[in-house]
């Protein structure tokens, strides 16, 4: 038996943020997500690291995170390396994020997707990240793509 989900490739450190649950936003230029609303979503991680560090400030200055703290959770991103299907998370609801949000609510919003400047942006809830029990070493595609995993690397929760 295996699960067939779809699958979206993350640059790191965002896809160890997501999988270990520290990420609750995904951002993206369009609605990419929105007709996985209620699915489960493969996490790939790129060979790519992200180009910026703003997640880097919103881990200390909104989470509260010392530098050591940081440094496992980057590590525990890593734990299966680059080109891997990594793990699951579930999809919830995609809005799109107006410009005239109360600033309140945009440092809300940028502390679950650790990343700043929204705005126009199209935003998806993720919930429920879990690990496989090792990797699947697959290339990544650009935009959302099938993958079939096999039973074994599921977390015992999701045979039930």
């Amino acid at each position: 038996m295996a699960l067939e989900v779809a699958c979206l490739s993350f640059r790191q450190p965002y896809a160890g943020l997501l999988l270990n649950g520290v990420k609750s936003i995904e951002t993206r230029w369009r609605p990419l997500l929105a007709e996985l609303m209620n699915c489960t979503l493969a996490v790939h991680i790129a060979q790519k690291d992200w180009e910026g560090d703003e997640w880097r400030d919103i881990l200390t200055q909104r989470f509260g995170m010392e530098h050591w703290q940081i440094e496992e959770l980057l590590e525990s991103g890593e734990r299966f390396g680059r080109g891997v299907v990594a793990g699951l998370v579930d999809v919830g609801e995609t809005w799109y994020c107006a410009e005239d949000l109360p600033l309140d609510e945009v440092k809300d919003l940028e502390k679950a997707a650790c990343l700043t400047g929204l705005q126009q942006k199209y935003l998806t809830r993720v919930s429920n990240p879990r690990w496989f029990t090792e990797p699947l070493f697959l290339r990544g595609h650009k935009n959302v793509w099938t993958v079939t995993i096999p039973e074994h690397l599921l977390p015992f929760k999701e045979l039930k």
